[in-house]
């Protein structure tokens, strides 16, 4: 398979033990930061309680950095066959991110419909992500005979997803300062921290292997394109009608 790693490309480096645990860190920082001070609100304001969907997407999404958390533990303290082990969970658990998180996003534009935390056309942000999010979890399976790809394969599945929690307390103060709303604005302020530790790890790469992964660019391509298009979509009038239609509007 093309994405596979080259012959050039170090399998592994020295590095890798430090900089992998510290992306899965960032990770960690970016969806706490973004969801804890939202949660504490929702309790502190009193108002109705999530949906169901909500809960059970919530702790699914938790499980599966606390898999890959644990799957980079494994590895870091060289215990392959229980990372393999325990990784026939993940396609599963992959399955379930994907179909909670598009549930996830509709179940709550069709309770709040109407009010200012409604927002149909955002739907194509969400769908996309989870598109490619199975995609490059799929890809990262496929390729789990070959450790750079599958790692690298694995980590931008997640980065890519760290929008979720930089967008609930960086995307308001971004447009702001990017003067206001509009596309490019849009793609700045609500992608821009997500795709900076994207580049962060091709940055790693040439760093460390002087080339990028073809997994790895591979990946990027599908990630921001999606984000092109997810943008556009959410900008456009026939995509806000199908949106209402998906929620019964």
């Amino acid at each position: 398979m093309w994405l596979g790693t080259p012959a050039a490309f170090g399998q592994r480096h020295a590095w890798d033990r430090y900089a992998v645990p510290a992306f899965v860190v960032a990770i960690w920082l970016a969806i706490l930061r973004g969801f804890v001070p939202a949660i504490v609100r929702h309790l502190h304001g009193g108002e109705p309680d999530y949906p169901l969907v909500i809960h059970v997407h919530a702790i699914v999404f938790v499980g599966w950095l606390v898999l890959l958390s644990t799957q980079v533990t494994l590895i870091r303290s060289g215990r392959y066959a229980a990372h393999r082990a325990l990784g026939r969970l993940g396609g599963w658990a992959a399955i379930a991110m994907v179909v909670l998180g598009i549930w996830a996003g509709i179940v709550p534009e069709q309770v709040h419909f109407g009010t200012k935390e409604s927002d149909p056309p955002f739907l194509a942000i969400e769908f996309l992500e989870m598109a490619v999010f199975a995609l490059q979890v799929a890809a990262a399976i496929a390729l789990r005979s070959d450790a750079a790809a599958h790692k690298r394969l694995m980590l931008l599945a997640v980065l890519f997803l760290t929008t979720a929690g930089f967008g609930r307390f960086l995307a308001g103060p971004l447009i702001h300062l990017f003067g206001g709303e509009g596309f490019f604005q849009f793609m700045a302020a609500f992608y821009g921290p997500t795709d900076l530790l994207v580049l962060a790890l091709g940055g790693y790469d040439l760093v460390t292997r002087h080339r990028l992964h073809p997994a790895y660019v591979a990946a990027v391509v599908l990630g921001v394109a999606a984000q092109l298009v997810s943008v556009g979509l959410y900008y456009s009038p026939a995509w806000k009608a199908l949106a209402l239609g998906l929620i019964g509007h």
